[in-house]
């Protein structure tokens, strides 16, 4: 038997104290599943970025390329320009 201030205590503070705990049980749990799906969606968006990288540095080459192929042209057109103006 607990005694407190000189009461006993009642069996319905067991159960407010129980119901407390159960609450307290209930909430932790609730975080868990939050916090779980927070982690699936966070390994999510780092896959993307990962892939977004990916994407850009290909892109950055791919543009690379491009203005080299644009001044090997433009060379050649200024070659074919230059021999015009002799004729």
């Amino acid at each position: 038997m607990v005694i407190i201030r000189g009461r006993t205590m009642s069996f319905e503070v067991f159960e407010k104290l129980e119901a407390k705990v159960q609450q307290a049980i209930d909430t932790i749990t609730l975080l868990q599943m939050e916090i779980d799906e927070l982690k699936e969606k966070n390994q999510g968006l780092f896959q993307k970025g990962q892939e977004d990288t990916n994407t850009i540095e290909i892109l950055q080459r791919e543009n690379e390329q491009l203005k080299q192929e644009q001044s090997v042209w433009k060379e050649h057109l200024e070659k074919i320009l230059g021999k015009m103006d002799e004729v």
